[in-house]
């Protein structure tokens, strides 16, 4: 069974800088880090003791990591967490990426410094390869799935599917998919490719439109959208990938003197409170977030049971009527 000094050789480094990165005390480089990581992966190190000592000395806490706090699907997606956490007598550490890859990763260390009991991600450029052999329980919310972490989705394409359907059988002709963003892949990119296949199936004519990084960073749509409907002046659907850019559609109609449902139908997703609030209220596609923060807590509890947990969740979604179709 390999060693620490075995894993150090293998590296090039002292038993000490091994032990440091297992036990995440001090400076150490990325680029040692990744290599140590490898090394253990590759000699099929298994830090036993340290597992060990992780359950025996574990908080209560949970870590959940986001993009963004102020987003409505991540802030109803910590309201919902921290409840179920509270159920099950966990505490809820939060932190706030900004998708920043350097604060991903100095809060990932500040999660095992507290001893987690486990961590729920839903920031993109996280690596979690590191965490299976700490024995940490990881759960991937809307991420791309992981061989290392178990993942919860909700159903993108069937989501897809339901907006363009329902838009369709409105009455649309032209219809517009404001999806992801472009250069990243997401799981949220199937809703476009289901609105396609159904707007092709039906001979429906559709454009999709992906949003550059400024956009998603700030969350105002509304230049992008303004551009979009003088340049597509034929559209009379709307499919957003989120509650908020919908909620910006019916604005930047308003100022263009378009009429929603009236000249315009749109359709959001994720049914937070601001389909609600919107005027006219967006009729959505409800993405199951209580259901998938309870299935977050419950995974990481079953993991650190022994239990074996599946490794891809996807819950199923449903269109929400209300006035903007």
């Amino acid at each position: 069974m390999a060693t620490i000094r075995d894993i150090a050789e293998k590296v090039g480094v002292t038993a000490t800088t091994v032990s440091r990165v297992i036990n995440n005390r001090g400076y150490i480089s990325e680029e040692t880090r990744r290599k140590v990581y490898a090394a253990m992966e590759e000699l099929n190190y298994k830090p036993n003791e340290l597992a060990r000592s992780l359950s025996k000395s574990r908080s209560d806490t949970i870590g959940l990591i986001v993009p963004h706090i102020y987003h409505p699907f991540f802030a109803k997606l910590i309201s919902c967490m921290e409840a179920v956490a509270s159920e099950k007598k966990y505490k809820l550490l939060v932190c706030n990426s900004k998708e920043k890859p350097e604060k991903e990763e100095e809060y990932l260390n500040m999660c095992l410094s507290n001893r987690v009991t486990g961590i729920v991600i839903c920031s993109k450029n996280i690596d979690t390869s590191r965490f299976k052999m700490l024995g940490i329980p990881i759960i991937n919310l809307e991420r791309t799935q992981e061989v290392q972490a178990a993942t919860i989705q909700c159903d993108n394409y069937q989501g897809g599917c339901l907006a363009a359907k329902c838009l369709i059988e409105a009455g649309c002709k032209n219809l517009l998919h404001f999806g992801g963003v472009i250069g990243r892949e997401m799981p949220a990119d199937m809703r476009a490719a289901a609105f396609t296949k159904v707007c092709e199936d039906s001979g429906v004519a559709s454009t999709v439109l992906l949003s550059d990084a400024p956009a998603y960073g700030s969350m105002n749509y509304r230049n992008f959208i303004r551009d979009a409907l003088e340049k597509h002046p034929h559209i009379d659907g709307i499919f957003a990938s989120s509650d908020l850019i919908a909620a910006q559609v019916i604005q930047v109609c308003q100022k263009l003197g378009l009429s929603v449902p009236g000249q315009m139908k749109v359709v959001g997703f994720d049914d937070v409170l601001v389909s609600e609030l919107a005027t006219p209220a967006i009729t959505t596609i409800h993405q199951p977030v209580k259901e998938m923060a309870r299935l977050a807590v419950e995974f990481i509890d079953r993991s650190l049971n022994g239990e074996i947990v599946p490794t891809s969740t996807v819950l199923p979604v449903r269109l929400v009527r209300r006035d903007s179709v």
